[in-house]
């Protein structure tokens, strides 16, 4: 559709637009219609001549403004008819009863010139198909063969007054192409006037647009802050579990220590006062681990023996004596207190 010559609506130049579309191509200025509006209005005040310049009806033909033009841009169907009189061209009227007397049907002409409340537009044949070439619209709009009939019908409907040219239109570019080629449309042409409402509409949005977006970004720092905020009290909360986890062992390795010592102080007489000798002290280890080893037995199934441990006097003392510290001492007496507090706590769940 580059190829076809489409002439957009500028002030009230639609009677210029009208001639350039149907003629596709830059033909006729606003002067040169002037010039044409003029000597229509000088042929008609010789006609009124003619009845005396001193008669009531020359006084006022010459009071009143032109009836073939206006300060606007607006030009009367004279003008049009006498500026396609150049070319040959000749219009007759649509729905006059010598047209309609033919019984030509639409699709076998080559325009057509609808006006309605001073505005002009085109419908063409171009090549083998029909557009519309209003100047309002955007662009060049296809009308089909069997919808071109009900288009005229509309408009006529509408009030719109449709003109038939007759004559040979000059060559154009458009045609010669469309002659070997059909053109498709996907989307319809827009009134220019809705296209104007379309975009500033788009603007309006845009602008919209852009102010949500600014306030997405104060609120997104300020969820970014919130989130920093989470992520800190969470941190501290971790932190305050594990030192309470801490103060927890802390307290549960004081209690088995305590229960330890009452162990201990239980199987072993106490002796504050005295001095122990290592002799003394090994034979006190040595009857604290044999207890604890037939506390051990006693708790085993019948039917899953143990592995019984080498625990004979020399030995125990041998390995007491010589691997075992004083720090390996303490180490193996907090994790046996550490088992008699779990043992105790699972003794009290089942109560």
């Amino acid at each position: 559709m580059e190829s076809i010559f489409h002439e957009k609506q500028e002030g009230s130049l639609c009677a210029q637009h009208c001639l350039n579309n149907l003629l596709q191509g830059e033909y006729f200025s606003p002067v040169e219609l002037s010039s044409i509006a003029h000597q229509l209005d000088e042929e008609e005040r010789m006609r009124m001549a003619e009845g005396g310049v001193t008669s009531e009806d020359y006084r006022t033909f010459l009071q009143q403004p032109s009836g073939n033009m206006d300060d606007s841009g607006f030009f009367s169907i004279q003008v049009i008819s006498n500026a396609l009189k150049v070319w040959g061209l000749e219009l007759i009227l649509f729905n006059s009863p010598e047209y309609q007397r033919l019984r030509i049907d639409p699709i076998n002409e080559r325009s057509f010139i609808c006006n309605y409340k001073e505005h002009w537009f085109t419908v063409r044949k171009l090549g083998k198909q029909w557009f519309n070439l209003n100047s309002l619209l955007t662009g060049p709009e296809l009308i089909s063969d069997t919808y071109l009939a009900l288009f005229l019908a509309q408009l006529q409907q509408e009030g719109y007054s449709i003109f038939v040219v007759k004559g040979d239109l000059p060559d154009c570019e458009a045609d010669q192409l469309l002659q070997m080629i059909r053109v498709q449309q996907m989307h319809r042409p827009k009134l220019i006037g809705e296209e104007l409402a379309q975009l500033k509409e788009q603007r309006v949005q845009k602008t919209d647009l852009e102010r949500v977006l600014e306030a997405n970004d104060g609120s997104g720092m300020l969820d970014e802050d919130e989130e920093d905020l989470q992520r800190a009290l969470a941190l501290s909360r971790q932190e305050i579990d594990l030192e309470d986890e801490e103060a927890d062992l802390r307290r549960a390795i004081q209690l088995s220590m305590q229960g330890t010592s009452r162990n201990i102080c239980q199987d072993i007489p106490q002796t504050s006062g005295t001095h122990l000798t290592s002799e003394e002290l090994r034979k006190r280890r040595e009857a604290y681990f044999e207890k604890q080893q037939q506390q051990q037995q006693q708790q085993d199934p019948p039917g899953h023996p143990c592995e019984k441990p080498n625990t004979s006097s020399g030995a125990l003392d041998s390995d007491l004596g010589d691997a075992m510290s004083e720090e390996d001492m303490l180490q193996a007496a907090v994790t046996m207190s550490l088992e008699t507090v779990r043992s105790n706590f699972k003794t009290e769940g089942k109560k």
